[in-house]
């Protein structure tokens, strides 16, 4: 059943809590200071490092601009947080949070302090624990929170169904995106909802993601001028691409340590024996490295379980993967210190006692 929250909040924690001092970045407050000058009525503060944030911060974008509305787009990071002194500009009349409703209490006492309207969106579960219960609200601040719709959905036709509702008043005024661009862009914002949701139903989602996270260092509109014409032409085709040929690429890295096998008496024999490898070097392939051994050592008529050992600072460290869905390595790395789940686990070993699992046959 979805779940669709629209309600009124008002500042229920003291205004001291955000008094601390903290990093922020000095484009960031050089904007606001000519924002206050020029008193920009709007202010966007989107969630960053997020990709539904900065889609979200893309459809802002596409409606001032085409209503011709003054209004300053910041990225809002909680490793260098903006404070409300900040944005308590000259002439603030609207404060949109996208993809998150800021700290407990930000948004109601920036508009506590400038009067302006505060419109929030977000999709987290654990976002519900800062709304107050009905009646305990502020008629200047609103927030849509659905867990069923990722935050960049639901400002997509948010802001679609603003300017259509304007678009009677104001000349000019056009659909968000242009047809050329509708479709590829919708797919996105579906790609993005499939792993904000955690649903990861749709074909190549992994993929996607994996594609998607290349553009993850561009998207600060203060850094990246260049941001929304970017967005405007991502492909989840091409994102998908990409991630497929990464993975590709990774396999068969991986495959190359496969000649190196030997035989791993797990526990010294009490958990059975599977086929292990040493990665020294090669520790971001041991996901990859260790369910191809899995698949080998399966194949050899040995558990179907993957070791890949590697040296971790001063420590070895053995990494378990399976991918017999019948098969729990953590019980081998839960009685050795680790933990994971079935599919994956590790756990740091002795190297005495490392030696008396290694088999002195290799396979």
């Amino acid at each position: 059943m979805a779940l669709s929250l629209l309600r009124k909040w008002r500042l229920v924690s003291p205004t001291s809590l955000f008094a601390a001092r903290s990093f922020r970045s000095n484009a960031a407050l050089q904007a606001l200071t000519k924002a206050s000058e020029e008193r920009t009525p709007n202010i966007v503060l989107y969630n960053y490092p997020s990709f539904s944030g900065a889609f979200s911060a893309l459809f802002a974008h596409l409606f001032h601009s085409h209503l011709n509305l003054p209004c300053l787009i910041l990225p809002f990071s909680s490793v260098e947080p903006l404070r409300i002194e900040d944005l308590c500009i000259e002439g603030l009349k609207k404060c949109y949070f996208l993809d998150f409703l800021g700290p407990k209490g930000f948004a109601v006492e920036l508009s506590r302090r400038t009067m302006c309207e505060a419109i929030g969106f977000d999709h987290r579960k654990s976002v519900l624990s800062k709304v107050p219960s009905k009646g305990d609200y502020n008629e200047n601040c609103t927030f849509h929170v659905n867990l069923e719709k990722s935050s960049s959905t639901a400002v997509y036709e948010y802001f679609s169904a603003s300017l259509l509702q304007m678009k009677s008043n104001c000349e000019g005024a056009t659909s968000l995106l242009n047809p050329k661009d509708r479709d590829r862009v919708e797919m996105v914002l579906k790609y993005i909802e499939d792993g904000n949701l955690r649903h990861w139903s749709l074909p190549d989602i992994k993929a996607f993601n994996v594609g998607l996270g290349e553009w993850r260092s561009k998207i600060n509109c203060v850094t990246n001028p260049h941001i929304y014409k970017q967005l405007l032409e991502i492909s989840s085709v091409d994102l998908i691409s990409k991630g497929n040929s990464y993975f590709s690429s990774r396999q068969n890295d991986a495959k190359k340590f496969l000649d190196k096998v030997f035989k791993v008496q797990l526990g010294r024999g009490f958990y059975g024996e599977c086929l292990g490898v040493r990665a020294d070097g090669s520790s971001n392939l041991s996901d990859e490295i260790g369910k191809e051994l899995s698949r080998k050592s399966a194949a050899a008529g040995l558990r179907p379980i993957g070791a890949v050992v590697y040296m971790q600072r001063k420590n070895l460290k053995m990494c378990l993967r399976s991918t017999d869905s019948s098969t729990d390595t953590s019980e081998v790395a839960k009685a050795y210190g680790g933990g994971g789940c079935p599919s994956s686990s590790s756990f740091i070993i002795r190297m005495d006692e490392y030696n008396h699992w290694r088999s002195l046959h290799s396979s």
